[in-house]
């Protein structure tokens, strides 16, 4: 039986500390904020949103929420980005994905100051965490990293492999665990072979929306498995990329779905508004 990485405890245990420190920054003069943009009606990302909301409120930092329509323009988008970007009570924006086809992402990203961009997705961001220097992580992979290293899970030396290559987890995933001197292998969906990589992982990062998708005999004896799917099956049940029960009685220690990886990357997003913050207050001292 392998040890549990509680997610669920640790965020909250990361959200109490951060209460404190907002506190502090509020006994400045600042009151951290954070600005969320959704467009169009997409239901998961309503969810996600006021799970945002929550956080924020339990924490004390100001929520602020703009609502635009499904038929918003581009134009009307990067305008509203440009209005955050000079507020001076904004210390944090992230634009909900998905959008609508027609607005490009990667243009909105582009266009939210870095300094203020707390999802990670600015390529300024992407670029600093590639070189090594000070900037905002994707919190996903800022959360998987926070676990591990709160398990004492020794990153240094080992086979780490991940399984995705995407944007928002798999790529910044892969400069995280570089910069703690793990060997890094990235699959994806043109992998060959895929169980004989993932059977030398000594760490094994899972980011594919497959349900179940890795199973028992693709793991090594004693490996660490994090697993950040979220998938629904035939019954609406939440479940993962790794087939949890099966795969537990192999690795060391496991993330559950729901419970695991989750409540971190909300945790984490606190984290980086939080230090949004504080670097506008340390520069306007």
């Amino acid at each position: 039986m392998s040890n549990l990485i509680n997610g669920k405890e640790l965020a909250q245990k990361i959200r109490n500390g951060l209460k404190d420190k907002v506190v502090e920054i509020k006994n400045k003069g600042i009151n951290p904020k954070l600005a969320v943009i959704m467009v169009g009606e997409d239901k998961a990302s309503k969810v996600y949103v006021k799970n945002k909301s929550k956080a924020c409120e339990e924490i004390g930092i100001d929520f602020e929420e703009f609502l635009l329509d499904e038929n918003t323009t581009m134009e009307e988008l990067l305008g509203l980005i440009e209005e955050l970007n000079s507020r001076e009570d904004v210390h944090g924006i992230l634009l909900q994905s998905p959008i609508p086809n027609h607005l490009d992402i990667n243009k909105a990203f582009n266009a939210i100051n870095y300094k203020k961009d707390v999802d990670g997705f600015n390529p300024v961001n992407v670029g600093k965490l590639s070189i090594g220097q000070d900037c905002f992580i994707s919190c996903t992979p800022f959360g998987v990293i926070r676990m591990l290293e709160e398990y004492n899970i020794p990153i240094e030396g080992k086979n780490a492999v991940i399984i995705g290559r995407s944007n928002i987890v798999g790529k910044p995933l892969i400069q995280c665990m570089l910069k703690k001197n793990a060997t890094v292998t990235v699959c994806h969906s043109r992998t060959q072979n895929i169980e004989q990589i993932t059977k030398q992982a000594d760490i094994l990062i899972v980011a594919i929306g497959k349900a179940k998708f890795v199973t028992e005999d693709m793991v090594k004896e004693g490996a660490v498995v994090i697993d950040v799917g979220i998938n629904r099956n035939d019954d609406g049940k939440l479940v993962g990329d790794v087939d949890f029960e099966n795969v537990e009685k192999k690795a060391s220690y496991i993330t559950p779905v729901p419970g695991g990886v989750g409540p971190m990357t909300i945790a984490m997003l606190m984290t980086n508004v939080v230090k949004a913050a504080e670097n506008f207050m340390n520069e306007n001292e």
